[in-house]
């Protein structure tokens, strides 16, 4: 069993409109726009990561916004919801908030003891705020959400599946614990995470497969320390006979992807170097970035893209 993966890094998901997403998680649900950048890709589609105040691993949500891309179909083979982590006693000022700008598919519910809020976001998203003690991740305090009530990053992600039996498998060799059961869920925890440290596991024998769109996750990042703990957790997952790519770099972060046994696409991510390799912690998310061999295309890229409206 592995020991280098931390918890969760990141989650990417496809979206529609690029200024309706970066108003949805800068101004309703809070975070900080920690990186405007393009697809390596596709450079003419933005890659807009939202997170605390300097992106920390297991706080990053980041969007590719397709302009002409279809709504996805949820199903299985897919991460079926995203999980934030928020105060205890805080729901109450979530539903209140999130009801106010008309936010669809409000939902209290209850998640292995855990007082819960479902939402969906722009595109259907599957989203849920959970109430989580002692968690004492510090939130981005530059929105308007009071720090007493402001996410503090990612809880956990359920992954909707066909058969659970082999990725559970999996995210035990990686260094997952089975930790609880709840009806047709199994919670996976890994010991000493960041925090974002749950993978829930949701079996639906019967339910169709996901169809990748608008409102779909494309891929669930996992967070290890460097490139070293990265690589031996790359030739584990070779010598287990997963095809893993080659080491892949992405400016703010090295990474690897591999396909799962449900589908479900997975990265394995470095928390070196971060998103304040190419601005000041201050003024992150403001300027367009634009990967190295893509900075010819600025004067076309600059014109085109939409205006966030920020």
């Amino acid at each position: 069993m592995l020991d280098q993966i931390k918890g969760l890094h990141h989650v990417t998901s496809m979206a529609k409109d690029a200024r309706q997403n970066n108003a949805f998680f800068t101004g309703t649900l809070g975070l900080r726009r920690v990186k405007k950048t393009v697809n390596f890709d596709a450079p003419d589609v933005y890659h807009l990561y939202y997170g605390d105040e300097t992106g920390t691993p297991g706080s990053v949500m980041t969007y590719f916004p397709f302009p002409n891309i279809g709504k996805g179909r949820s199903g299985v083979g897919e991460v079926g919801s995203t999980v934030y982590s928020v105060p205890e006693g805080s729901l109450g000022y979530w539903e209140s908030r999130l009801a106010e700008r008309k936010v669809a598919g409000l939902k209290r519910e209850e998640s292995f003891g855990e007082k819960r809020l479902r939402f969906e976001g722009p595109d259907g998203d599957g989203f849920a705020l959970a109430e989580a003690k002692g968690d004492a991740r510090a939130p981005w305090s530059g929105s308007g959400v009071p720090a007493d009530e402001a996410i503090r990053g990612f809880h956990s992600a359920t992954l909707r599946l066909k058969d659970g039996g082999a990725t559970g498998e999996l995210l035990k060799f990686m260094g997952y614990e089975e930790v609880d059961t709840s009806g047709n869920i199994k919670r996976l925890a890994v010991k000493n995470g960041n925090g974002a440290d749950f993978i829930d596991i949701e079996t639906s024998p019967g339910a169709p497969f996901a169809d990748l769109g608008a409102g779909s996750v494309h891929h669930i990042a996992f967070a290890v320390e460097n490139r070293a703990r990265q690589l031996e957790v790359r030739k584990a997952l070779m010598d287990t006979g997963y095809q893993v790519t080659p080491v892949i770099d992405r400016d703010y972060f090295w990474a690897i992807y591999f396909r799962t046994p449900g589908g479900v696409l997975f990265e394995v991510s470095t928390n070196e170097p971060g998103f304040d390799r190419d601005e000041d912690t201050a003024h992150l998310g403001e300027a367009l970035k634009l990967p190295k061999q893509h900075a010819h295309l600025r004067p076309y890229l600059e014109k085109h893209l939409q205006p966030l409206g920020d």
